[in-house]
């Protein structure tokens, strides 16, 4: 049989969880938290479950739960949105990126990524027929995160560039897009027929005072792009695979276009409760920058003696690491012996990279109990 994706293998998010269960080890890679959701949301989702929600949700999603999200996209951003045109539900964002690849795509078309990429996207671009276009980032220096080469990304851009895809805050880095960035993107892509694609499913990881900056803040940007937000991510209920896409009712309509023969529809009882939950507890997405920030302190506090060396992460909640000065072995190789003889499981940065990576940089996602952390910790400080 003729492979559609010949390169593609299982994700590495896959690949290093079964190790981990394999091993019994600490599990730092996937990015999913080790606490539960508010019970106020568990306890509407057994409501729910229970008053006979089971059936079918409309295909762009339960009409009060797009009401929300329209409230909270106008609170947050300033930016008021259609919830019957602009606002879809989707089954994780995930399938949102997909159905925006899919629905705007087409043979022979360039969609630029900045590297390292979530591993969705380049694979999803490819089965629509265009073609991924890497850029690498500007890799951490002097204090300073990753960033974007906005003169390299001027360069690839040709005829054929239809789409871009950003990612803020980022993951695999941690890094944070500025309203410069984003000035500077509508700048360069202005008069030309390209969108954007904004994964922006950690809005609401972003810490040391700074600002979430989405596309939907942005008059400019927002006219042309999709925006892909996550409840599981948010809520700290990444199982539930609940997500969102905010885009112009031009782009809407070819969205749900894809979507309704991909998944047609999410759960419904899941709908309805994260419905009541954004409309009776409006605060509790305001309050995870702090909780993830403390996070991330008490995971940098506690690995700040260990031979790793890291600027601590702008957003999301993970926090990348160098480990030159452990191991001179590929971030493959280093992250297998470190789950396997050392049981602490982490993500190497090579599989979000068109190219491999010179440097030797792995992932950990400190969205665990303190607990957790602090016995993973106790480890990587020993190596």
């Amino acid at each position: 049989m003729r492979s559609k994706l010949p390169q593609v293998g299982t994700t590495i998010f896959t690949v290093m969880t079964r190790m981990a269960q394999a091993h019994n080890a600490i599990n730092l890679s996937q990015g999913f938290p080790d606490f539960d959701c508010p019970a106020a949301l568990r306890e509407r989702v057994s409501f729910y479950l229970n008053d006979r929600r089971n059936q079918y949700a409309p295909m762009t999603g339960v009409p009060a739960l797009r009401e929300q999200i329209a409230v909270k996209v106008e609170d947050l951003y300033g930016c008021r949105v259609d919830a019957d045109q602009e606002i879809t539900v989707t089954s994780g964002a995930t399938e949102a990126l997909f159905d925006a690849i899919q629905a705007t795509v087409g043979t022979g078309d360039e969609v630029i990524m900045f590297d390292p990429a979530y591993d969705s996207y380049d694979p999803a671009v490819r089965l629509a027929g265009g073609v991924p276009v890497h850029i690498p980032m500007r890799a951490p220096a002097a204090g300073q995160g990753w960033g974007i080469d906005w003169d390299c990304f001027a360069e690839r851009i040709t005829a054929r560039t239809r789409l871009v895809i950003i990612n803020s805050p980022h993951n695999p880095s941690g890094s944070i897009l500025t309203r410069q960035d984003l000035d500077t993107l509508a700048a360069l892509i202005r008069d030309r027929d390209i969108l954007v694609l904004s994964d922006e499913v950690y809005e609401h990881m972003v810490f040391d005072g700074s600002r979430h900056e989405s596309v939907l803040r942005h008059a400019e940007l927002k006219e042309k792009s999709f925006a892909v937000f996550s409840f599981g991510k948010t809520y700290h209920a990444t199982g539930w695979k609940a997500a969102y896409c905010v885009a112009p009712p031009a782009l809407t309509d070819e969205f749900r276009k894809v979507h309704q023969f991909v998944t047609f529809t999410s759960t419904s009882f899941i709908q309805h409760a994260i419905a009541d939950f954004m409309r009776d507890c409006p605060e509790d997405h305001l309050e995870l920058p702090d909780f993830y920030q403390q996070k991330r302190d008490t995971f940098a506090r506690l690995i700040a003696d260990s031979r790793f060396s890291f600027t601590p992460s702008a957003g999301t909640y993970f926090q990348c690491v160098d480990y030159s000065a452990i191991s001179d072995q590929d971030d493959m190789n280093f992250v297998t012996w470190l789950c396997k003889e050392k049981g602490v499981a982490a993500i190497p940065l090579s599989p979000f990279c068109a190219d491999t990576p010179r440097s030797r940089v792995i992932r950990f996602c400190f969205c665990k109990d303190d607990s957790t952390l602090e016995a993973a910790a106790a480890v990587l400080r020993e190596l």
